[in-house]
């Protein structure tokens, strides 16, 4: 049997479908990424949760998409696979570099004034020096920095120790290796695999809080001065695909974070508006060491 609408039930249900809201169906999805800095058990569970808090607040779709390394978080941005991404301070300066238009739409509260660390395995006998210099001891020993994109576990330590000792890494140490990510830094030093690695604060800190078992068996031996990290950075075209000042909704959105659980797995106390300009230093110390044109 065939339904007939009549004229006036028909524009009667086209009336009211314009006037229903669109819903996230309805609209494209918008994906996101972020550096692989850490665990991905972690880093699904943290974003995953993410992505849930966008897509209730923007209303589109919102999925997390898992890279498996720094690189690869940046040619995704590259090729719109993503058009949001939780970078860190190089990596972010390298996609928006690559997309025109792009921008850093947020930060931690943190994350304008990050640092690094030096730890050391305690077998070494290295310590703090108590004036924040670096120990003369660590020459000669095995380091090993994080992934190598990384702002916090590779550019900045780097630019630091060239800075405070006029030598390039392999002139200082017997052996450089590369992690991958920061709490592989951390096992592999407390391990005694590597004597001395460098990698993000937070991240030992919050081992330290939980009473990891790598801390027992490592110190922090140096902290570097601060630095811009960690951002999130949106494509530029992301306007013309869901609308006028979307970015700027994404933005308040991640500003507007107030769960608490949520913030501490970053872990961030909130989250605060950001901006390319922020990121020169970035931008100039990766070009000093020829990681950028």
């Amino acid at each position: 049997m065939t339904i007939r609408l009549s004229h006036s039930a028909l524009a009667l249900g086209l009336l009211i479908a314009a006037a229903l809201p669109a819903t996230a169906q309805d609209a494209p999805t918008l994906y996101f990424s972020a550096i692989p800095d850490d665990d991905e058990t972690k880093l699904e569970e943290r974003f995953d949760k993410v992505a849930d808090y966008l897509e209730e607040t923007l209303g589109v779709p919102v999925d997390y998409v898992p890279v498996k390394d720094y690189a690869a978080s940046v040619t995704a941005f590259r090729n719109d696979q993503i058009q949001l991404a939780w970078f860190g301070g190089l990596s972010g300066v390298q996609a928006r570099r690559l997309v025109p238009g792009s921008r850093a739409i947020a930060q931690g509260a943190e994350d304008e004034y990050f640092i690094s660390y030096i730890i050391a395995n305690t077998g070494t006998g290295i310590t703090a020096t108590g004036n924040g210099d670096l120990p003369e001891a660590i020459g000669g020993r095995s380091f090993t920095f994080g992934a190598q994109g990384s702002t916090s576990g590779r550019l900045m330590p780097e630019y630091f120790l060239r800075e405070i000792t006029g030598k390039a890494p392999d002139e200082i140490f017997s052996d450089i290796g590369y992690s991958g990510d920061h709490g592989q830094t951390m096992r592999l030093v407390a391990s005694g695999a590597y004597d001395l690695g460098a990698l993000n604060y937070s991240v030992y800190d919050t081992a330290v809080a939980e009473a990891a078992a790598e801390t027992e068996t490592t110190d922090v031996i140096w902290r570097s001065p601060p630095y811009p990290d960690y951002n999130w950075t949106i494509r530029g075209d992301v306007d013309a695909r869901w609308g006028d000042g979307f970015a700027d909704r994404v933005q308040a959105a991640l500003i507007g974070i107030d769960d608490a659980e949520l913030l501490a797995s970053f872990p961030r106390s909130a989250f605060i508006a950001s901006e390319n300009a922020l990121y020169a230093p970035i931008e100039e110390t990766a070009r000093e060491l020829d990681l950028i044109d």
